[in-house]
């Protein structure tokens, strides 16, 4: 498995990867996740033998707060540290910055726990519309 910054020949299957796996009313078009990823300091993508099977999304200023946006595993691969390793490519090593994320999907507040995180009692949102 590899896992590296997503490369333009990849952006297409990233955005299935994410439109099979409930993400297509959070995103509204290829054209949409293609500016989201050049906005994003991180968008790493995992790859098995060619094929797109993970990807993960993050915005960060690397030295205080950083926000894990999208993380997804295809339904196959779930299981194996994909989503661990995607996870540890984005929030890296360094313990002064502070990651937020939101874990509103099945099975995402335990698969975060896992992976250190913590239920927040200060965290706030205002939902986009």
């Amino acid at each position: 498995m590899e896992i590296r910054r997503v490369l333009p020949s990849e952006l297409a299957a990233a955005f299935s990867l994410l439109v099979d796996n409930g993400w297509a009313h959070r995103i509204a078009g290829l054209a949409e996740f293609v500016a989201l990823v050049e906005a994003s300091p991180i968008a790493a993508v995992a790859v098995i033998d060619g094929q797109v099977v993970g990807f993960v999304r993050a915005i960060t200023d690397g030295l205080s707060n950083g926000y894990l946006s999208m993380v997804v595993v295809a339904p196959g691969h779930r299981g194996r540290g994909i989503g661990r390793a995607l996870v540890d490519h984005a929030t890296g090593a360094d313990p002064r910055l502070t990651w937020v994320l939101r874990a509103g999907r099945d099975g995402a507040p335990a698969f975060f726990a896992r992976l250190g995180f913590t239920v927040s009692s200060i965290a706030m949102e205002r939902v986009r519309a």
